[in-house]
């Protein structure tokens, strides 16, 4: 009952068709996340059609992307190796790059878009349970994306290319964003409703627990990394590529799955302003969890980008409306609502 629940939903939502804004203006965050976001539901809308054997004009994925003036050709699509689900797509932008000389944000020529997770995906649920190992850069979707973005930054630069995911997609979106701010070629990214594997404390009431918890997690952290070395790669050249990098990450307040990335912004504001920001620095770097479940060599993620909370910089957008529903608080849909009640923040470290 509840897959046929959360199918139809997918397929009404689809019907109900994207916000109407023929002509983005691409300086606007509103517009750029409403054109990210619909392309994100064209993902999810176009895995439903092939499912139900919906094609031509029956389709119901199509106006997501092309009311917005974007192309999707078949050979862009990206298909799940393990069951041959869509899970992603890149789109192709038919702007006139003429009529847009004043554009302080430059358009994309290509968007890469990355669903979240279908409920009769298996594929999905073993990705899911690699994030709560954090391991979810050695599956085949994460190697997948990154052999496609790096073909299209290398034909087009990597300031025409976005990237843009919801939920497992943005959790894969701000893994290979990482990678390629590390290697010198950042890209716009607009990560959805991430999800983090950190104990998402900010969903519990007691605020001065929390903390307590937070100081204590990143002393034991920073303590490990000193003793064993593992600050160092946090001094080099990949590192500081990662800390110029800006991301957009739009989380709900009272979603479970993404609610921990405010918590840990706020608690690394807290410690910075204490003079105890070298520490949280440290203790974001290293995972223990990635230590007992990793390859036990590698163990800080300073030099490699599959730490998802390992993020020295990012503009959080944080939706602040109330929901009761799960759906609504980590549904995609949100994000094009502008009667949206959410606050921007821009944090670094």
């Amino acid at each position: 009952m509840g897959n046929l629940k959360q199918s139809t939903r997918s397929d009404e939502l689809s019907r109900s068709g994207p916000p109407q804004i023929p002509n983005p203006d691409w300086n606007n965050l509103y517009h750029r996340t409403t054109v990210a976001s619909c392309l994100v539901q064209g993902v999810y809308a176009k895995e439903r059609d092939r499912e139900n054997n919906r094609n031509g004009s029956e389709s119901l994925a199509t106006p997501w992307w092309k009311s917005f003036n974007f192309t999707l050709d078949e050979s862009e699509i990206l298909y799940d190796a393990f069951d041959d689900s869509i899970y992603g797509a890149v789109f192709q932008n038919m702007i006139n790059y003429e009529n847009t000389p004043d554009s302080i944000v430059v358009p994309p020529r290509y968007v890469i878009a990355l669903r979240g997770t279908v409920p009769s995906d298996v594929s999905d649920w073993i990705h899911n349970s690699r994030i709560v190992l954090e391991k979810l850069h050695g599956g085949g979707k994460h190697m997948h994306v990154i052999r496609k973005i790096y073909s299209l930054v290398a034909k087009h630069g990597n300031t025409a290319v976005w990237i843009a995911g919801h939920s497992l997609g943005a959790g894969l979106a701000l893994l290979v964003g990482k990678d390629m701010a590390m290697s010198g070629l950042p890209v716009e990214a607009y990560i959805f409703n991430p999800p983090i594997s950190l104990i998402p404390l900010e969903q519990c009431g007691n605020h001065k627990l929390n903390c307590v918890y937070r100081l204590t997690r990143d002393l034991f952290k920073a303590g490990i990394a000193k003793v064993l070395d593992l600050d160092e790669g946090q001094e080099g050249p990949r590192y500081k590529n990662l800390a110029s990098w800006r991301p957009h990450l739009f989380v709900n307040q009272s979603d479970v799955i993404c609610s921990e990335y405010i918590g840990y912004f706020n608690h690394v504001v807290t410690m910075t302003e204490a003079g105890l920001g070298e520490i949280s620095r440290l203790a974001s770097g290293y995972s223990v969890r990635r230590m007992l479940f990793g390859d036990g060599v590698n163990w800080s993620s300073s030099s490699t980008p599959d730490h998802l909370h390992f993020l020295p910089s990012a503009f959080m957008i944080v939706n602040k409306t109330e929901a009761s529903e799960f759906y609504n608080k980590h549904g995609i849909h949100q994000w094009w609502n502008h009667m949206l009640k959410q606050s921007t923040t821009f944090s670094s470290y």
